[in-house]
């Protein structure tokens, strides 16, 4: 056995006791192994292996019965390399303990098709050749809840001892309340290099967001949401209840999203979508008309589980008509108002049970499809979004899994392999998941998207 010293990272952190490596598979669950610390230098320099059927499992873990993945090329093996994050802290465990990110390739140095990781750096690509850079910022919309029962509750206050019974958006007693959590959440975001910003207190029982600032590098983006997602849930158990993702765990309140914001930079860095007026630049509007054509076909990417289409519904803080706006929330592609040198699109239709890649990627390969385009949106609308005849999004678990497969858009934004890999997930979660009472499905997604 090795006994070489780790450099690095590790080296400057001689408290850790044994580290993990870990990969994002297609339903955003990190999959990885445990490795002592005396090996660790060998995840540095060689990285690990996985079967590539690991990126393709369903959402209990389970092989896809008909993946080519599994039993068709004998479950080979792919080659995990570390991402250039490198090793971050593990602040929820109990003893200290690092992760390594990591992504796969094959064997002769090809990135993996079906990693969605790699999915969003292929689109990132197609915008370094225009010279372009996408600047993202992602909003993480999340609940704090009491399972220690089966009628899940809002935590029971450390300050009052009491358990709020309404909403309390933008509460400043809520955020007082749970005060020591955040102060350790945000701790651990800073020892993880996650640049979490502001936190307010949302419109649901134990509802809570947190900004995750804009930057010009999207894969950092989206490890940020991936990474973030894995230490709240884990500081949460450390304070008796759970934090979740899960798009809509109380049927009375607003559910989670998780919206997404994005410039596009220049090679000399300015803002493509900037013109210096109130209504932004064509480019702005190009992007724009190619993210409502291709939502229908992303769907699934921005509603992955069946919950999540309980979150999808009129007058419950969630878009389902397709139109874009200026200064309006009820639409589905809002651009804010503020300086024209920061003029971005939001794009709002997303649960915060979508895999963060997988978002970004297909966020931001529409947007640049349009561009690319020169596509023109139809008229802006004013007022209540809710209340118009507008194209609709797929309503149904089943229909975004159809439309998914066969739309012509999903081949403009995503691998064709991935596609295929995630069609067979979901139809396989699709079938399986009618043998689950409510009870189930709830233990099911409550702790894992």
């Amino acid at each position: 056995m090795s006994d070489e010293a780790p450099a690095g990272w590790l080296h400057d952190h001689p408290e850790i006791h044994s580290v993990r490596a870990a990969a994002c598979d297609l339903n955003g669950q990190a999959r990885g192994k445990r490795i002592p610390r005396r090996f660790a230098h060998k995840l540095e320099t060689d990285g690990t292996r996985f079967p590539f059927s690991i990126l393709n499992l369903d959402i209990w873990g389970e092989d896809i019965e008909d993946s080519p993945l599994v039993f068709d090329t004998g479950d080979a093996d792919g080659i995990l390399k570390p991402t250039e994050r490198g090793f971050v802290p593990m602040p929820w465990l109990a003893t200290p303990t690092a992760l390594l990110p990591v992504w796969m390739y094959h064997e002769d140095g090809r990135p993996f098709a079906g990693d969605p990781r790699h999915a969003l750096a292929a689109v990132l690509a197609r915008y370094a050749k225009h010279g372009l850079t996408p600047v993202v910022a992602t909003e993480m919309e999340f609940y704090l809840i009491d399972d220690s029962t089966r009628q899940l509750r809002a935590p029971i206050s450390p300050v009052s001892g009491k358990r709020r019974p309404g909403a309390e958006t933008l509460s400043m007693r809520q955020l007082d309340a749970f005060d020591m959590f955040f102060t350790q959440l945000y701790d651990a975001c800073e020892a993880m290099d996650i640049p979490a910003n502001t936190a307010i207190s949302e419109a649901g029982i134990g509802q809570f967001e947190i900004d995750l600032s804009h930057q010009p590098d999207a894969l950092k983006a989206a490890d940020d949401a991936w990474l973030f997602k894995l230490a709240l849930r884990g500081l949460a158990r450390q304070h008796g209840f759970a934090a979740s993702f899960m798009a809509k765990p109380y049927p009375d309140y607003a559910g989670n999203g998780m919206h997404v914001h994005f410039s596009v930079l220049d090679a000399d860095g300015a803002n493509v979508f900037d013109d210096g007026g109130s209504e932004g630049s064509d480019m702005l509007r190009h992007a724009v008309a190619g993210l409502l054509a291709a939502a229908p076909a992303s769907t699934l990417v921005f509603a992955p589980h069946l919950n999540s289409y309980d979150r999808l519904v009129p007058g419950a803080h969630a878009p389902t008509g397709l139109a874009w706006a200026y200064e309006n929330r009820t639409s589905a592609i809002r651009i804010p108002s503020g300086p024209t040198a920061a003029r971005r699109i939001e794009h709002r239709i997303s649960g915060g049970d979508a895999n963060p890649y997988l978002l970004l990627a297909s966020i931001l390969a529409a947007a640049l499809q349009g561009i690319e385009d020169a596509q023109d949106p139809p008229p802006p609308i004013t007022g209540n979004a809710y209340a118009m005849n507008l194209p609709q999004i797929p309503s149904r678990w089943a229909e975004a899994i159809d439309r998914f497969e066969s739309d012509p858009w999903s081949a403009r934004l995503l691998p064709s392999a991935l596609i295929r890999n995630l069609v067979l997930t979901k139809r396989q979660e699709l079938r399986d998941i009618d043998a689950l009472t409510e009870d189930e499905r709830m233990d099911l997604y409550l702790d894992t998207v």
